[in-house]
């Protein structure tokens, strides 16, 4: 799913966010598997992680929607701290093969 390792989640998570998304990808990747998320539903895929999200919620004493909306936020974030990272290594290469 999505990944905060590499990514200076640091400066973006705190450590309770940044474990509860790792325990979510980590659940994730054990019942998803090697599935295409581009090609599958992500209604399939959310309720592939419905468990885990409420044992969470349920830890928490939160509603399993208060958990999933949280989760799609992390996700969002995390996933366009990786774009404008990946985008930042793009322009650095062009610029030093440019200089070249």
């Amino acid at each position: 799913m999505f990944k905060t390792k590499n990514f200076g989640h640091e400066a973006i998570l705190n450590e309770e966010d940044k474990n509860m998304l790792d325990r979510i990808n980590a659940y994730a990747e054990e019942v998803l598997g090697d599935i295409d998320p581009q090609k599958t539903r992500i209604s399939f895929q959310l309720d592939k992680l419905k468990p885990v999200m409420q044992e969470i919620a349920d830890e928490k004493g939160l509603s399993l929607e208060d958990i999933f909306i949280r989760y799609m936020d992390l996700a969002s974030t995390v996933s366009a701290k990786q774009d404008a990272l990946l985008k930042e290594d793009l322009n650095d290469s062009v610029m030093n093969f440019t200089e070249i």
